[in-house]
């Protein structure tokens, strides 16, 4: 009964495609894994937090929340703590109203598969994540995807498609969490406007690093007023659970109304929405240092990994080392861990086929001595296997 499935793990295998989950005990910015330690370069923990005993002790001193919600928001899952969450987001943004989801994948999904139908057209960066993707599959409109960061091609598919549909919506990550790079605010800005489309942004990776109150990528462009409505996820920076939108409030009460990952879900623990809200309100002003900190280190990783001539791209504190194959990374990053640097392969179909990458994750509590040693390494490897990989130089 079981044969097919067995066979395309077997496929998996072969090519270099199969994955498991390890048991893993973290403590810092270090993970423990068959009694060995390492550094931990595959977490989206930008800002150290999640393991933070300081900061998790002093917000457990006052907590008086429950552990568990048995309900949807929209029965009895709901509370105070919630709304005082929406409002803060909603004030700091600057924008009508702003709700929560369980996740980055439920916001994208609920957001995508109800504010679209078959009468409305949605335009998408080709990298834009696995859930705006999904949320748009589901909504069953018309998706055009404009090549990555092209924003001429995305003029000429709004030139030739806009006119045929009822809605329009654009949407594209600000800053891609498999490249590192940005968007372009300014232009997205001027194509919604010229082609009266509804814009998304979703800020994951950029919200709690970028911009004076680390509002994320959108901040620092001035761009925040211009953008219909901005995501942004808790289990990354924030070292908590869940995610928001805050925007325009007729599409705030519609998704209430609308989204299926929000109605029928069962809510986040209080705990997770107080914790959220201690973080954003009692830590995160405080790491003004810090947040500067990681992105001088990245800078300066990213300019040594250039130094040795690797196939670097992005501007941010995710730093890609594009090797090709899905084998040749994989084989790169067990050379990286038995070194001592938890570094996971990022491969197709996840990304590209031969653009397979090492993601150097880097965080706020890893100076740059502590990774100077990288580049080195993967130059090694990338001699030995130079023939193989000559796509991806």
């Amino acid at each position: 009964m079981y044969e097919n499935y067995k066979k395309i793990l077997e496929e998996l295998k072969a090519n270099s495609l199969h994955r498991n989950i390890n048991p893993i005990k973290k403590h810092g910015k270090y993970l423990d894994i068959d009694s060995k330690s390492y550094l931990n370069l595959s977490s989206n923990d930008y800002l150290g937090l999640a393991e933070n005993r300081a900061v998790i002790d002093s917000f457990l001193k006052n907590c008086d929340f429950s552990l568990g919600s048995a309900s949807s928001r929209l029965l009895t899952g709901n509370s105070y703590i919630y709304h005082e969450l929406e409002s803060l987001l909603a004030s700091i943004y600057k924008k009508e109203k702003a709700l929560l989801f369980n996740s980055g994948y439920h916001a994208n999904v609920g957001i995508m598969s109800s504010l679209l139908n078959k009468k409305d057209v949605v335009f998408s960066d080709k990298l834009n994540h696995a859930s705006i993707i999904d949320g748009i599959k589901l909504s069953e409109a018309k998706m055009f995807r404009y090549k990555h960061l092209d924003y001429i091609h995305l003029e000429k598919l709004l030139k030739e498609h806009r006119n045929e549909y009822q809605n329009a919506i654009i949407v594209s990550e600000s800053l891609f969490s498999m490249d590192g790079d940005f968007c372009d605010f300014g232009k997205l800005i001027e194509l919604k406007k010229k082609y009266n489309a509804i814009l998304i942004i979703d800020e994951a990776h950029a919200f709690g690093i970028y911009g004076k109150n680390a509002l994320g990528a959108a901040e620092e462009a001035n761009a925040i007023s211009d953008i219909d409505l901005i995501i942004g996820t808790f289990g990354k920076s924030i070292a908590s659970m869940g995610a928001f939108c805050a925007g325009n409030g007729i599409l705030i009460d519609y998704l209430i109304n609308k989204s299926r990952s929000l109605i029928f879900s069962t809510a986040l623990p209080e705990i997770n929405i107080a914790f959220t809200y201690y973080v954003i309100t009692e830590i995160l002003p405080n790491l003004a240092e810090e947040r500067t900190n990681l992105l001088k280190t990245s800078e300066k990783f990213r300019n040594m990994l250039k130094d040795y001539n690797l196939p670097v791209i992005g501007a941010s504190h995710i730093v890609p080392v594009i090797l090709g194959s899905n084998e040749n990374t994989q084989n790169c990053a067990s050379k990286l861990i038995d070194n001592g640097y938890y570094l996971l392969p990022i491969r197709h179909p996840t990304v590209a086929l031969n653009s397979s990458r090492l993601r150097i994750s880097l965080r706020a509590d890893i100076n740059f001595e502590e990774i100077e040693n990288i580049p080195k390494l993967i130059k090694e490897y990338v001699e030995i296997s130079k023939n193989d990989i000559k796509l991806a130089m």
